[in-house]
């Protein structure tokens, strides 16, 4: 079997357009692997546009200066930490009103608060506060004063982390109670992705600071060998082939033809062409990066009903890219019917004239650091049961493309234990409570997430038609109703948790 790219092991975990670069870091190579105190306010609170046809959701923006490292004493600058923040419907300390934090992941915050309709929707009945904060090293919350010096180097960068991160957070929500004299008043922690990682890990490690979190779409058991490393492309496959058996195939059968074409002369300007690229070609391994990323965004948003989350899409997309594929003509090419299945994720809209293949839109560059450091996550494609090209995973080579582009060599085997994930139901049932694992089966990241109860308060929701983080997307007309009830079923949980809280409040007082 072939060694894969490192990128093939280390998608973000959140969704994006396109595999992440960026200039301010020493740059992949070029054979197209990649990887995969003081509350400032702004002057006004800004109403929230992502696109036209996103919820407006209201809030302040603020800044609070985090230190750069909070587990020694050196003299480090501190970095000012961004974080939004809604109180429009709390009932205020007095009233023990709960803030709704959500935990961010690693993109601008102003993104994740678009398309976390959930708690902002949530927020009224139970009386709560809604905060995002930004996770450091990302959007505005950059140390050293700029991205470009944030992202310097390995030294800089070193301060990238999630350790760091759940300190920031523990840190901000802590400070902000204490000023508004709300010591007491409950938290419960939301994030889908990597922030809903971050909301599990942050309710284990920091159980005094939260009562709850739901934790959507978050893989925390794709480490070391919890899971197989098939997992995640098994799954992607899965979903083209429920589709259609003949898109499934075509989609497999592609990967060599676009080989055998670029070893031709003049075949990457043929590929060019044919995918209507705005600049030439330089290998082959680019251009099945594209597509690769592309089939797995789409098997993570696959969702029932038009959205626009990442690109404007139609609902069930992956149905919509099989029947392009699969509507041409018997005399047509895999390369034309690839092509016009891409195009219903990149140019939906048809308003694209041609094709780049590297971008960063929501700024998620510092992924590619996390997961050359700690985010260690292998993968692997498997010929029989993959529509992927077959390769495996290599820490060896891992390893080496990490310390060529970084410095620095991976630490696979830090997360599980920082955070655990070994025997982590037996774990889990001895020292955590109220965290809800919500996941839909369609996700390719629902393989390394927890499927199945681990306790009484420590909940699976899984759905079988759900995509990633769905249930955290606000409602709309179109909801089918396993989306409703699952939704039905959180707040319950939510209920439940605050109600146990208030009932021990008026217990002790009472006492």
């Amino acid at each position: 079997m072939a060694t894969p790219p490192p990128f093939l092991y280390s998608i973000p975990i959140l969704i994006v357009l396109f595999l992440c670069q960026s200039s301010a870091i020493q740059q992949p190579s070029t054979n197209g692997a990649r990887y995969l105190g003081n509350f400032l306010s702004s002057s006004k609170t800004l109403p929230l546009v992502v696109k036209s046809k996103a919820p407006k959701y209201e809030y302040e923006t603020k800044y609070f200066q985090q230190k750069l490292d909070h587990f020694s004493f050196a003299d480090l600058p501190s970095f000012p930490q961004r974080y939004l923040i809604n109180t429009q419907h709390w009932v205020g300390p007095s009233r023990l009103g709960p803030i709704f934090l959500y935990c961010g992941n690693e993109g601008d915050i102003e993104w994740f608060a678009a398309n976390t309709g959930f708690v902002w929707e949530i927020a009224p009945r139970f009386g709560a506060m809604v905060i995002f904060p930004e996770h450091r090293y990302y959007g505005e919350s950059m140390p050293y004063g700029s991205k470009e010096e944030a992202y310097k180097n390995a030294t800089t960068l070193s301060y990238l982390t999630a350790e760091q991160a759940l300190a920031d957070y523990a840190v901000l929500i802590t400070e902000l109670k204490r000023s508004l004299s709300a010591q007491a008043c409950p938290v419960v922690l939301f994030g889908g992705s990597y922030g809903g990682m971050l909301a599990a890990w942050m309710r284990l490690k920091y159980p005094h600071i939260s009562i709850g979190a739901l934790a959507s779409s978050a893989p925390i058991l794709q480490f070391e060998d919890l899971v197989p490393p098939e997992t995640f492309y098994n799954i992607v496959s899965n979903d083209f082939r429920r589709e259609s058996m003949s898109c499934f195939k075509t989609i497999k059968e592609s990967w060599d033809v676009m080989n055998t074409v670029g070893q031709k002369n003049g075949g990457l300007a043929q590929l060019t062409k044919t995918f209507h690229l705005c600049r030439k070609l330089e290998s082959v391994d680019a251009l099945s990066n594209w597509l690769e990323s592309a089939y797995s965004y789409l098997a993570m948003a696959n969702y029932p009903y038009p959205t626009d989350f990442l690109m404007p899409l139609p609902g069930s997309p992956i149905k919509e890219v099989c029947r392009k594929i699969d509507s041409l003509p018997d005399d047509a090419s895999v390369l034309q019917r690839i092509f016009e299945g891409i195009d219903v994720y990149y140019n939906y809209t048809g308003t694209v004239d041609c094709f780049n293949l590297d971008d960063d839109p929501h700024g998620m560059s510092g992924w590619d650091w996390q997961a050359c450091t700690e985010m260690v996550m292998p993968m692997a494609s498997n010929k029989t049961t993959s529509m992927f090209p077959e390769f495996y995973y290599d820490p060896k080579s891992n390893e080496e493309q990490c310390l060529k582009d970084f410095h620095v060599k991976p630490r696979p085997t830090w997360i599980t234990t920082e955070f655990g994930g070994h025997a982590f139901k037996s774990v889990l049932k001895a020292f955590g409570s109220n965290i809800i694992f919500s996941n839909g089966l369609l996700d390719p990241w629902s393989g390394g997430s927890v499927l199945e109860d681990v306790s009484e308060t420590i909940v699976a929701l899984t759905t079988e038609k759900g995509a990633h983080h769905l249930d955290l997307r606000a409602a709309t007309a179109e909801d089918p109703d396993w989306l409703v009830e699952q939704r039905s079923s959180e707040i319950k949980l939510i209920r439940g948790w605050l109600d146990k809280y208030y009932d021990e409040k008026k217990a002790t007082f009472s006492m």
